[in-house]
C-alpha cells in the first residue's frame, strides 16, 4: 500500500506540474476582461490535487497510448471541474466561503464575476477539445460527447440538482449513491474514459473494465469526502470542516455511521481494484490512484 501511495503521489505531482503549465498557457491566451481573466486564473491555478487529469493520463498510460494525446482532455476535465467548484460555492448553491484554503471566487471577487468565470472555464474546456491537434476528428467528437454528458443534466449538474433537493431529507443508500454517481462519479468516469479514448486500439472489453473501475472509484471518492467533512481539519481539507452536517446534507456517515462508511469505502476500493484484474503492470498507476483516493487527507 505504501509503495502505491508513493507512486500515486509522485504521479500526481508530475501530472500537476504538466497540467498547470498548460492551463496557465491556455488562460494567458487572454479574456476580453482583465478582471475575468484574473478570476479564472485564481480558480484554476489556486491549488488542487488534479486527480481527474491524473486519472485521464493514467488511463492513457494503462493502454499504452502516447501521453501527449491525453493533455488536452486532461486539461478540459480540470476546467470543467474548476467551473463546477465556482458555481457550487455560490450563495444560491452551497454558500461556501473557503475553497482550497482560500476565499471562494465570489468572496475574493464578486458573485457576478464568479458566475462569469465559471461560464468561461466551461466553454474553454470544449473549445480546447474541439481544437486539439493531437486528436483525430472522431476522437474529438467522441470526447466532447463524453464530457458533455458527464458534466451536464445527465451527469454532474443533474447530481448537483438532486443534492440541493435533498437538503434536510433522509435518503436511502440507493438514493444517495444515485446522487453521487451523477454529482461526483460522472466526471471521474469521464476522466478515465477520455484517457482510454486517446488510442483507437482500445477494446469494448477494456472500456467496460475501466468504466467499472471508475464507477467504484467515484463513489469511494465521495465516501472519503464525507468522512473528511467529519474527521478532517479545516486547515488540511481546505474548506470548512463540518459544512455538510451544518447544511443538513445527506452523507454516507449519516446513513451508515462512521464504521459503516469505512467498511463501504473498503468494499468500493476492492471493486475498483478487481475491475483492473485483466490489466498488467501498465495499469499500476491507476491502481495506485485508487489507493490514494481512499487514503487522502484532503
Amino acid at each position: 500500500m505504501n509503495d502505491r501511495l508513493t507512486l500515486a503521489s509522485d504521479f500526481l505531482e508530475q501530472s500537476r506540474k504538466q497540467i498547470d503549465r498548460e492551463l496557465d498557457r491556455l488562460i494567458r491566451a487572454g479574456a476580453a476582461s482583465p478582471r475575468l481573466d484574473e478570476a479564472m486564473r485564481y480558480s484554476v491555478l489556486g491549488g488542487g490535487k488534479r486527480i481527474r487529469p491524473a486519472l485521464c493520463l493514467a488511463a492513457a498510460q494503462a493502454l499504452g497510448s502516447d501521453q501527449t494525446r491525453a493533455i488536452a482532455p486532461a486539461c478540459a476535465l480540470e476546467l470543467v471541474h474548476a467551473y463546477s467548484l465556482i458555481h457550487d460555492d455560490l450563495p444560491a448553491m452551497d454558500d461556501d466561503d473557503l475553497r482550497r484554503g482560500r476565499p471562494t471566487v465570489h468572496i475574493a471577487f464578486d458573485e457576478a464575476t464568479a458566475i462569469l468565470a465559471g461560464d468561461a472555464l466551461q466553454t474553454l474546456a470544449f473549445a480546447l477539445l474541439s481544437e486539439a491537434p493531437e486528436l483525430s476528428d472522431h476522437q474529438r467528437i467522441t470526447m466532447i460527447n463524453t464530457l458533455t454528458r458527464a458534466s451536464g443534466h445527465q451527469g454532474m449538474v443533474g447530481g448537483q440538482a438532486i443534492d440541493l433537493e435533498s437538503v434536510g431529507r433522509q435518503l436511502t443508500i440507493k438514493q444517495l449513491e444515485n446522487m453521487h454517481r451523477h454529482k461526483t462519479g460522472a466526471l471521474i468516469e469521464a476522466s478515465v474514459r477520455l484517457g482510454a479514448l486517446t488510442t483507437d486500439a482500445v477494446t469494448e472489453q477494456q472500456l467496460a473494465a475501466l468504466a467499472a473501475f471508475a464507477s467504484a472509484l467515484g463513489l469511494a471518492f465521495q465516501v472519503q469526502d464525507d468522512l473528511l467533512d467529519i474527521e478532517g481539519e479545516t486547515e488540511v481539507i481546505g474548506k470548512r470542516q463540518g459544512s455538510d452536517v451544518a447544511r443538513e446534507k445527506p452523507t454516507y456517515p449519516s446513513l451508515l455511521g462512521i464504521s459503516g462508511a469505512r467498511e463501504h469505502l473498503s468494499n468500493l476500493l476492492y471493486q475498483a481494484q478487481s475491475a483492473l484484474d485483466n490489466f498488467g503492470e501498465e495499469a499500476e498507476v491507476l491502481r495506485a490512484m485508487a489507493d490514494y483516493v481512499v487514503a487522502r487527507s484532503h
